[in-house]
């Protein structure tokens, strides 16, 4: 999994990129994926380097001044000063403030399901606490997205369509498959057509049902899934072999509750599914198969504990 890295750090690899130093695939392994994204925005933005360099506005002057007071160990990397205001107004304001309204942004809440149609006809579910980021102006040349959380895909026959995440990513030229990408936690399911899946550790092709997930990222593993479509776009959760704690993160993002696990071994195995309509069938139907007692103790906190 990609590392999180604080602004200074983001800062020099961004300012190493700039300077020729590092390869865009380099800086995507240092970076987080939507770092790398507005890395690429801002690249692009450099294309009107001559207008940025001949502004006397006075918000780039009081950067100027800020870059020569901080005195931070990755101003000696810039070799003239638009490169440190670059880099500067990243760390001040946030990488998202360079992206502009062509980058798209599509997240659900608690319990939330979502269809989004893209511009080349295909078609994205979004699971609860979910998230997809793409370039719209760009989509014709480019079919790639980035996503946080699952989503179920249809995609519609063209150029390769690219999903990335913090796990790993997902190539197809026209097919339907679903990804789970949450922190610790990466699967693929191939439904339809066929399916290039890449992580840090190693590649795989995935034809109609063939899947692959890594927990933890430890060792990637594969197997069969026997479904047509995924359980959850028809509201159920279904989960094979898993943790409890991912069946816990489910539970939490569709009915907006929190649990105590301090209880229990929260890496115990779980098989078995829960319904999206009823979280009272949803706790019986989990935790008393694991012989769990839960409890709400706090408004929409729920204590788990082993029964004696």
């Amino acid at each position: 999994m990609i590392k999180e890295n604080s602004h200074n750090d983001s800062d020099t690899f961004l300012a190493q990129w700039l300077e020729g130093e590092l390869t865009d695939n380099e800086l995507k392994k240092l970076v987080s994926q939507e770092d790398y994204l507005a890395f690429l925005k801002l690249r692009k933005g450099f294309e009107i380097r001559e207008q940025l360099d001949a502004s006397t506005d006075n918000s780039f002057i009081k950067i100027k001044e800020q870059i020569t007071t901080r005195k931070q160990k990755v101003i000696p990397l810039y070799k003239n000063w638009f490169v440190g205001i670059a880099a500067s107004i990243i760390v001040l304001f946030g990488l998202f403030m360079l992206l502009d309204d062509s980058e798209v942004i599509i997240e659900t809440g608690f319990g939330e399901n979502k269809t989004i149609a893209l511009l080349d006809g295909s078609e994205v579910i979004l699971n609860s606490k979910s998230k997809i980021v793409y370039d719209e102006d760009n989509w014709k040349n480019d079919r790639k997205l980035y996503l946080s959380g699952e989503a179920y895909f249809k995609v519609a026959k063209g150029e390769t369509f690219v999903v990335n995440t913090d796990n790993g990513s997902v190539s197809v030229l026209g097919t339907q498959f679903n990804v789970n990408s949450t922190q610790g936690y990466f699967d693929v399911v191939c439904y339809e057509g066929k399916v290039g899946v890449k992580t840090l550790e190693s590649d795989h092709i995935l034809l109609p049902n063939n899947a692959v997930r890594s927990l933890g990222g430890d060792l990637v593993e594969e197997y069969n899934d026997k479904e047509k479509v995924p359980t959850w776009i028809q509201g159920e959760s279904t989960f094979k072999s898993v943790p409890i704690y991912q069946v816990i993160k489910a539970l939490e993002n569709n009915y907006d509750v929190t649990f105590d696990t301090s209880g229990i071994n929260n890496k115990e195995i779980f098989t078995g599914s829960f319904p999206h309509d009823s979280l009272n069938i949803a706790l019986k139907t989990v935790f008393e198969t694991l012989n769990i007692a839960y409890s709400e103790k706090e408004k929409r906190n729920i204590k788990l504990r082993y029964k004696e």
